[in-house]
């Protein structure tokens, strides 16, 4: 069985591993870089950069912790970044390695789809090759969203491929969007040192989020000192030659030194030869596909970004193995009820399930419990007070309908009901599983208790 997977991202790479394991002669085709967006200019990157951000923080307060600490610490945005490509270039060889382990073949270029049996590959030398083959999964990843008010030069308007490799931090940073992606550089920037403003549409920031769990990070936003305008849009932008002017939806304006725009991603779908085969498109470009990751085209699949919905690194990795299974003659299904996801601001972000808001739109009867992460000894010792657990749960069969975290170590924290989820327990079973103490783990034990009534740690209500 020959599979050509056309995208060595976190869907592309994991389906062709997974093939590979399975016996398939797997050729990938990238025209970038192995590890997609996510490795190279989204996931990892940004969370290198936090980390430096975070310790820099840790360091400012080190008083806090009885340590005396003389002279100050400032970032060294050319030691920080050539960091940041240190850790992205070990992961890349490592995927390359783990190719050449599993005998994956990498072409590097770009791929069209002649036919549902032939890629055509360009390669960077301008010559061509063909791949003759059995199956195709699609797995073209996504873009930043490119909208003409907002023109990237890399310069003074930057989409979040340049602001991960800054050459200084700016003095005043403009933030056009207060979602996922907005919110993280926030943070970073804002404790590399530059005056940080967010304008964002919708009423709140990540407004997919649970509404307490926004606004608690609206608090801490506050706390820190970055300012956030909601409900209000950029209409225009005129580049200065000392910085930017943005006019919003209310007439007002705004002075920045740069503008980081993090208003969405687009589809990479376009120059495919997906319509001369026939795949079906949605509106936005997107490839629809059944809960098997087929396309209407049989032996086409298609995973991760390109086929719209949720764009989710961790989503794209397990749509490739049901891909690969499937392109390699199984019956492999993805479920999309539990599927947990984390934002890296400060304090973190953990969620799985349904939001509050859902679960009242769709008529659900519910409870809900809540536990601080002040009322833990560990965040104590740790210094890090602020946040909220949330368990929302089925009043009649207890069932977990959804979780929220926010706080430290949320994005690990919130795995723990993710696989109670997909295990079918209760919010019972959770509430009497022991757990260790002192762990900031015992916040989702009291959290399930409080469903009920019964957390030990919480005051009388």
């Amino acid at each position: 069985m020959k599979i050509t997977i056309i995208g060595a991202g976190p869907g592309g790479y994991v389906a062709a591993l997974r093939a590979a394991r399975l016996g398939a002669d797997v050729t990938v085709i990238e025209e970038s870089e192995v590890g997609g967006t996510c490795l190279n200019r989204g996931c990892i990157p940004t969370k290198t950069l936090i980390a430096s951000a975070e310790v820099l923080h840790k360091t400012r307060n080190a008083e806090d912790f009885g340590l005396d600490f003389s002279g100050s610490v400032t970032p060294n945005i050319q030691k920080i970044v050539e960091r940041k490509n240190k850790v992205v270039g070990t992961q890349v060889k490592g995927i390359r390695g783990l190719f050449k382990s599993w005998g994956v073949t990498l072409i590097e270029g770009r791929g069209y789809i002649i036919n549902p049996k032939k890629v055509r590959v360009t390669l960077k030398d301008g010559s061509a090759r063909e791949v003759d083959t059995d199956r195709i999964i699609i797995a073209t990843g996504s873009r930043p969203a490119q909208i003409p008010v907002f023109p990237f030069d890399g310069e003074k308007i930057l989409s979040s491929d340049h602001a991960i490799n800054p050459t200084s931090v700016p003095k005043r940073l403009l933030i056009v969007g207060a979602g996922v992606i907005g919110c993280e550089f926030a943070f970073i920037y804002n404790e590399f040192g530059a005056e940080v403003t967010m304008v964002e549409m919708m009423p709140r920031a990540v407004s997919t989020e649970d509404e307490e769990i926004s606004a608690l990070l609206e608090r801490e936003l506050k706390k820190n000192k970055i300012k956030l305008i909601t409900n209000s849009g950029v209409q225009k932008v005129d580049v200065k030659e000392d910085g930017v002017v943005a006019t919003l939806s209310d007439g007002k304006t705004l002075e920045a030194d740069k503008i980081l725009v993090s208003i969405g991603r687009s589809v990479n779908s376009k120059d495919l030869g997906l319509e001369e085969i026939g795949v079906n498109l949605g509106k936005r470009g997107e490839i629809p596909v059944d809960s098997r990751m087929r396309t209407n085209i049989e032996g086409v699949y298609a995973i991760g970004d390109v086929v719209g919905g949720i764009m989710l690194a961790h989503l794209a990795s397990k749509e490739g193995l049901v891909a690969a299974e499937n392109a390699t003659g199984g019956n492999a299904e993805i479920k999309f009820d539990v599927i947990p996801a984390a934002i890296f601001t400060s304090p973190e972000i953990g969620s799985v399930g349904l939001r509050e808001h859902q679960v009242r739109e769709k008529g659900i009867k519910y409870k809900v419990g809540r536990f601080q992460f002040r009322a833990l000894g560990k965040a104590h010792a740790m210094g890090e007070i602020s946040g909220l657990f949330k368990i929302i749960s089925d009043e009649g069969t207890d069932k977990i309908l959804g979780a929220h975290i926010i706080g430290p170590h949320a994005s690990d924290l919130i795995h723990e009901v993710a696989v109670a989820m997909e295990g079918g327990l209760t919010v019972k079973d959770i509430a009497h599983t022991i757990h260790a103490h002192p762990t900031l783990a015992e916040g989702v034990m009291e959290t399930a208790e409080d469903v009920h009534g019964m957390a030990v740690h919480c005051p009388k209500k």
